[in-house]
């Protein structure tokens, strides 16, 4: 690296804060720090929707699962696709519609506080582990970074750092300054990756794609796999994909605070789905960055070929090593902004208005739930770098490790939205009961039970990890949405079977 790279690492991550700060501008009432009053362009919103959800693991690690497989990761955006849609139709009116602050206040209203406050919780511990390993992701290309300077730093210290910076737009600006933040970055680390392709285009030799093609790189379906087993499989990946989607982005409180934040709800219903698209061309874009890759070192491992602490660092590896001063400055700062990609508004927002206002048992007054977002917001942000520190030995690619932290709630969250909509009958007391018991049936399905990883066949129960080289591997993690959503659908459903009739208040249509 050169100091061309750095200043621009150095300017980029100082001013994208400063400004978003400046775009947002004074934050006046709780509504626009936590919706931003709704004045958001659908298209801002857009970006910012398909940064959140991606970003740093999106450009780190998307390209390590091609160099180490195919394009088959691709076939998850087209179930993204059809869950946003869903979504868009179905459960986006009805927090548009009701003026609500967070996701969860819709099973406030539909089934009570406990059930609010219940979900909200969880929603806060998913996010944060998540996140968790989102912040250590962006760590990863800055200790590629002060390594070629030679300086030794430790991921918590880096994620430490990126934390109070990703603090301070969120305080002073709100929602409008992480949603513009978001749209900013993202546009930059897509120019990045371009502009990756285009230096990789010129270093490989003659042939390449067809060796690629010849190799299987480029397989896009995969209908021969275990679905069970294969993550990637066309009916793990599509359908799973698309009941992962509704969940991410009807039931988790970071994508449905941006989406709040538009003009109406043909904007967000405008953002929501064409975010999907988007997520398929970005994909599409990083996987074929890694093919390129995999031509570019001949296919070495990424460990014990290239010298790497993991296949995560391949791509910030080629970055600094192989890209031009001040170009290779640029696209590490893309990557870096990732970081920027903040979820504390989303948690300071479901904290204060789903649990806190319940715990205090009387209505917050504006500049009170105002104060108590910002205070909040430096909560989260302290225990999200604690837990980022959580995966800084995970042997997976980050992306998957990201995806498989959300199989232990997601079915749970989107069933109870799910069974409010569906089951007439069905009160408070079964969604909570339906709620847990989707939670512990979840981790006993991901940590207990094992499968062939040729057959998808079920092996048995064993708590121990699962070995592949013995052939035996987890269930599957797009499986996991869809499976809590069924528990929770079955549970719930027939706790209501007690109830004769269905209270007459519910906000059914």
């Amino acid at each position: 690296m050169r100091v061309l790279d750095l200043a621009i690492i150095v300017v980029f991550l100082v001013g994208m804060p400063l400004l978003g700060v400046l775009i947002a501008g004074r934050q006046r009432s709780a509504r626009d720090y936590f919706v931003g009053d709704g004045k958001i362009s659908w298209w801002v919103a857009c970006l910012s929707v398909v940064s959140a959800e991606t970003s740093t693991l999106t450009v780190l690690s998307v390209p390590t699962v091609a160099y180490l497989g195919a394009f088959t990761y691709l076939q998850l955006a087209i179930g993204y696709i059809i869950g946003r849609t869903v979504v868009a139709f179905v459960l986006l009116p009805r927090y548009v519609a009701g003026e609500v602050t967070t996701a969860y206040n819709f099973l406030g209203e539909r089934f009570g506080a406990g059930l609010q406050s219940t979900a909200s919780v969880t929603f806060l511990f998913t996010r944060l582990l998540a996140d968790g390993v989102r912040l250590f992701a962006t760590a990863i290309p800055i200790k590629v970074v002060l390594a070629a300077y030679g300086v030794s730093a430790a991921y918590w210290q880096i994620v430490a750092a990126l934390g109070v910076a990703m603090v301070v737009y969120t305080f002073f600006g709100g929602v409008r300054a992480v949603v513009w933040v978001d749209a900013i970055q993202m546009l930059w680390y897509v120019a990045g990756g371009v502009a990756v392709i285009v230096v990789l285009a010129g270093k490989l030799p003659d042939g390449w794609l067809s060796a690629a093609v010849e190799a299987g790189k480029t397989q896009l379906f995969d209908f021969a796999s275990a679905p069970t087993a294969n993550p990637y499989s066309f009916v793990a990946a599509v359908f799973g994909g698309a009941v992962l989607s509704m969940a991410s982005h009807g039931a988790d409180q970071l994508i449905v605070q941006r989406l709040m934040s538009c003009n109406d709800l043909r904007a967000s219903q405008k953002a929501l789905v064409a975010s999907g698209f988007v997520v398929l061309l970005q994909f599409a874009m990083f996987l074929l960055i890694g093919t390129m890759l995999w031509s570019f070192y001949r296919g070495l491992d990424p460990v014990s070929g290239l010298g790497l602490t993991t296949g995560d660092e391949l791509f910030a590896s080629f970055v600094v090593k192989e890209l031009p001063s001040g170009l290779s400055g640029f696209v590490i700062a893309g990557i870096l902004a990732a970081a920027l990609s903040s979820s504390l508004g989303a948690l300071a927002s479901s904290t204060v208005t789903d649990v806190y206002q319940k715990i205090v048992k009387r209505p917050l007054s504006d500049a009170e739930a105002l104060k108590q977002g910002r205070l909040w917001t430096v909560v989260w942000a302290g225990a999200l770098i604690v837990f980022a520190s959580m995966f800084t030995t995970t042997k997976n690619p980050i992306v998957e490790t990201g995806l498989a932290i959300t199989g232990y709630t997601y079915g749970a969250l989107l069933g109870a939205f799910l069974l409010g909509l569906l089951v007439r009958r069905a009160r408070q007391a079964d969604a909570v009961v339906a709620f847990v018991t989707t939670v512990a049936v979840m981790a006993f399905v991901i940590l207990g039970l094992k499968f062939s990883k040729s057959s998808g066949a079920l092996l048995g129960v064993d708590f121990g990890k699962p070995n592949p080289a013995q052939g035996s591997v987890a269930l599957a993690f797009p499986w996991y949405t869809p499976l809590g959503v069924a528990v929770t659908l079955v549970v719930g459903g027939l706790l209501s079977l007690r109830h004769r009739r269905s209270p007459t208040s519910l906000p059914l249509s």
